[in-house]
């Protein structure tokens, strides 16, 4: 027997889709792309009328209000912030521009987003750095002590992703963190499923990678950066006049910007941010657990398909492997036909941990149980 989110927390998930006139019939995939409140459409909306009616210069928006905002999800100030088009963006502005002398060496988990790994791997090739795999558990958790040790043998960066593309399980964050301080050793933590979704404050991480569209459920088209460790060797790539003056970066987080952006979803991102602020992260991130937990126990062994998380894992980004003869594209179709909006992470979002497609289930805050089950109907009939 399932069991259905407690009350409490079902009253945060209540609230969060009464800040919404309109969301997709079984919309599953808030780690794919979530449902914007009324008020952050508003301010996009509102945004690109004044751009029309004065120009989009003259209508630029002071942003710090924004920048304030997300940096309050870390615990950072506004200046560590910086705004890009998508997390991969952020990332590739990020480590880009690191100025990590040759033979340095770089530890990674096999849990690594695609295209991070493809960026790693270029600039390992280009900047003559060492790529070393970190240890994992069964489930793909950090090996503590195997990082320990990696760090004892030298490393120069370490990059994380918080809660991985492609699997629910959240890594120890706050502990890595620990371990990377004590080392020396800058973390930089991908948090593009974890922002509004986990904690992200524990992690005292030199940099953070998030999105907007994701869990924070912002506009499409924005990414950005967090970067309360920023140092010398660190810096943009590609020197923009945004960020720069005379060639040099500016103080803080300004220097991987560029001037040229949509400045109406950067807005909707901050109103965005404040209303997950509003509703109380603690009450959200507890919420989405129990609505992990549920997805868990109601969809592993439907039609034979198996959940690869822990049951109990503290996260509402579910993956499941197929049974023979069915597969995650079928399976998506399937529930497709029956007004169910589900996603496939394929083998290439993880390259080193996938060797199949997966399909992934992320239901947003409030979903009721009945769409769960009615997934489970979907997965069991073919």
């Amino acid at each position: 027997m399932t069991s259905p989110p407690t009350t409490d927390t079902a009253c945060t998930g209540a609230a969060w889709r009464a800040a919404r006139a309109v969301l997709p019939s079984g919309h599953l995939d808030a780690a794919g792309c979530n449902v914007p409140a009324d008020r952050t459409l508003d301010a996009v909306i509102n945004h690109l009328h004044l751009e029309r009616e004065r120009g989009g210069y003259p209508a630029e928006p002071d942003l710090t209000g924004t920048r304030a905002t997300l940096a309050a999800l870390t615990g950072a100030a506004p200046g560590d912030v910086a705004f890009a088009e998508s997390g991969t963006a952020a990332m590739a502005a990020l480590l880009g521009g690191w100025r990590l002398p040759p033979g340095s060496r770089v530890g990674h988990l096999r849990a690594e987003y695609g295209s991070t790994l493809m960026l790693l791997r270029r600039l390992a090739a280009d900047r003559s750095w060492t790529l070393v795999e970190l240890p994992a558990d069964a489930d793909g958790r950090a090996d503590l002590d195997g990082l320990r040790e990696r760090l004892s043998a030298g490393l120069r960066l370490v990059t994380v992703p918080h809660i991985a593309s492609h699997h629910g399980v959240v890594q120890p964050a706050a502990a890595i963190g620990a371990l990377c301080r004590a080392a020396g050793v800058p973390l930089v933590l991908d948090a593009c499923q974890s922002f509004g979704h986990v904690d992200v404050t524990s992690a005292g991480a030199t940099a953070y990678v998030g999105t907007s569209r994701k869990w924070l459920a912002g506009p499409r088209g924005v990414g950005f950066l967090i970067v309360p460790g920023l140092t010398p060797a660190m810096d943009a790539p590609f020197p923009a006049l945004h960020g720069h003056a005379d060639g040099v970066p500016l103080p803080g987080a300004v220097r991987y910007e560029g001037a040229e952006a949509a400045m109406a979803a950067r807005l909707g991102l901050g109103e965005a941010v404040r209303e997950h602020l509003a509703l109380g992260p603690a009450a959200l991130h507890a919420h989405l657990a129990d609505l992990g937990r549920t997805a868990r126990r109601t969809l592993d062994g439907a039609g034979g398909w198996r959940v690869r998380e822990p049951l109990d894992e503290p996260s509402a980004l579910v993956t499941l492997r197929p049974p023979p003869g069915d597969s995650a594209a079928d399976a998506r179709a399937r529930a497709t036909r029956a007004g169910l909006l589900v996603s496939v992470a394929p083998a290439a979002r993880a390259p080193l941990a996938l060797t199949e497609p997966v399909l992934r289930v992320s239901p947003p805050p409030g979903t009721p149980p009945e769409t769960l089950t009615a997934l489970a109907r979907v997965l069991s009939a073919r």
